[in-house]
């Protein structure tokens, strides 16, 4: 039966010394992704190229369709991330995605209303986490033994790491050593499964965790300069585009 392991762990840890490290993780987030806007300016570029988009549109959006737009951006580039072609790396990242929302909601949920034993639970939320861990597994080992570009495409070994691997590495380690912890419940994989979830929220100036917050506004964006027929200044789509690979070779061009 799945049980609330953060109730078990209260044993040892207080309730609240586990809701303030939450707490210390979520301003690492906000602290981290506000640096990586200022630092790199990101902010800066994105409004001056809205602007831009609004001053060389030949067409001005109403309230109405800015809204649908934004309505669509959510529907399509966020909740299904149509913007990935490859079917097998959208599937992955759609995995990996919800796995994350489920194992970071539950946590949050758990910790906070139902940290100890007394007040048990409902089984809806033990079996979130217990869901998400797994998702984010799934998809994360699939995305990066198969479906990487370096790997699939470039042929390097998908033991090889670089910089930008920080994230899906910081990831997939904090998911892998939380179930462990959560199965075992050993001290060890306890500190192993903190020391990894800390580099995952705590290195967001460095790694690509940010990207979740930034893709948004870059797809909505992308949205309206089409719409508005700006679209930064490149010319319209052909009436037929290009394709890639070939009946007996699948294309690999992310």
């Amino acid at each position: 039966m799945l049980t609330n392991p953060f109730a078990e762990l209260s044993a040892s840890i207080p309730p609240s010394v586990m809701q303030a490290y939450i707490l210390v993780m979520i301003l690492l987030v906000a602290a981290g992704t506000l640096f990586d806007i200022f630092h790199k300016k990101s902010a800066q570029y994105f409004f001056n190229n809205w602007r831009n988009a609004q001053n060389k549109g030949p067409q001005t959006l109403s309230s109405g369709e800015m809204a649908s737009l934004a309505a669509q951006t959510a529907a399509s580039e966020i909740l299904t991330s149509s913007e990935f072609c490859n079917p097998r790396r959208r599937a992955a990242h759609l995995l990996t995605m919800y796995g994350f929302l489920a194992y970071v909601i539950a946590t949050f949920v758990m910790v906070f209303w139902y940290p100890t034993p007394d007040t048990a639970a409902p089984a809806i939320w033990p079996l979130l986490w217990y869901l998400g861990v797994l998702m984010v597994c799934g998809g994360g080992y699939w995305f990066w033994f198969f479906i990487r570009v370096d790997v699939a495409a470039e042929g390097n070994s998908p033991f090889r790491v670089v910089k930008a691997d920080l994230f899906i590495l910081s990831l997939l380690a904090s998911a892998t050593l939380g179930l462990v912890w959560a199965i075992v419940g050993t001290s060890l994989f306890l500190a192993l499964y903190l020391i990894a979830t800390t580099v995952l929220f705590g290195s967001v100036p460095w790694s690509k965790f940010s990207h979740m917050f930034f893709k948004p506004a870059a797809a909505f964006q992308k949205r309206v300069e089409n719409a508005n027929g700006s679209r930064s200044n490149l010319p319209a789509p052909a009436d037929k585009p290009e394709v890639f690979g070939s009946a007996r070779q699948l294309p690999r061009h992310y």
